[in-house]
């Protein structure tokens, strides 16, 4: 007997030991590209498989097929197999040296009034954003600043309006920040930390589907933060998203990607100013 059997009609069964078929996979495949841009390769079948079981445990379906009719008919079940086939991989200060080179940007803004305007555009669990509010903050330039973050997950962005952490993921905080911008949870919320509510206050959090036929009225901002995205999308969806971004960027704002992405042949309208920075002409 499986050790996660559930009990159905007087007899067990056993969801995760459900297989999915060639066909099946390239069903979901296919309806995953079509809503977010997302290609799964062969090698995301445990991955799909592994986060789907429990949907269909919840339903009492037994096969993929039969999951898939209900997905394609309830926009809610959609969402709800995008959240979970979405990878939602972030660390605070990941990629430091992105946060290095905006904390030289905006210290020469010596003479600037404008607001700051700063996306966030793949946020996850928020720790980027808050990462960059927590950057932002100590720097404690002349303008006004806010940051923006959107996720196609809504159970992720959930945590991130939150700002509510395991303490191990404080582990790459640097100590200044840590004890400034954020509150150890004490009683029963110990082994936990709560991001400061005044940097909670500048940062909102939305959902926007990034391959989208069109998005919200949104910016223009003065950076982006697009960091380990594309690495899911096809070309044809890069080059797109690429063409997205640069409309929502002001004149000389600056895009970010991730360190292992490139550019090269997606855009004529940004300058390489280093390694996975970008900057609109």
């Amino acid at each position: 007997m499986s050790l996660n059997p559930e009990k159905i009609a007087g007899e067990y069964f056993d969801y995760t030991s459900v297989k999915i078929t060639d066909k099946e996979f390239v069903n979901y495949r296919d309806l995953v590209y079509e809503v977010a841009g997302i290609s799964l390769q062969d090698k995301k079948k445990p991955l799909l498989t592994g986060r789907l079981s429990k949907r269909l445990r919840y339903h009492e379906i037994r096969n993929y097929t039969d999951y898939l009719e209900v997905v394609k008919n309830d926009k809610k079940e959609l969402q709800m197999m995008i959240d979970l086939v979405s990878t939602n991989e972030t660390s605070f200060f990941r990629e430091e040296k992105h946060f290095h080179f905006l904390e030289d940007m905006v210290s020469k803004m010596k003479t600037r009034r404008e607001p700051f305007a700063i996306w966030s555009a793949a946020c996850s669990s928020g720790m980027e954003a808050y990462t960059t509010a927590m950057v932002m903050a100590e720097l404690n330039p002349g303008f006004s600043w806010d940051i923006f973050g959107t996720d196609i997950s809504q159970r992720i962005l959930v945590k991130a309006r939150k700002g509510l952490y395991p303490i191990d993921a404080a582990n790459r905080i640097p100590g200044k920040y840590l004890k400034k911008y954020c509150r150890k949870g004490v009683r029963d919320m110990t082994g936990t930390f709560l991001i400061d509510k005044k940097l909670r206050a500048k940062t909102r959090f939305e959902y926007i589907n990034l391959n989208a036929d069109s998005w919200p009225s949104i910016g223009p901002f003065d950076v982006i933060f697009l960091r380990n995205v594309m690495i899911y999308f096809d070309a044809p969806t890069k080059k797109r998203l690429i063409h997205n971004m640069v409309q929502r960027l002001k004149p000389e704002g600056y895009l970010f990607l991730g360190h292992s992405e490139s550019l090269l042949g997606m855009s004529s309208e940004l300058n390489t100013i280093q390694p996975a920075v970008y900057q609109k002409k």
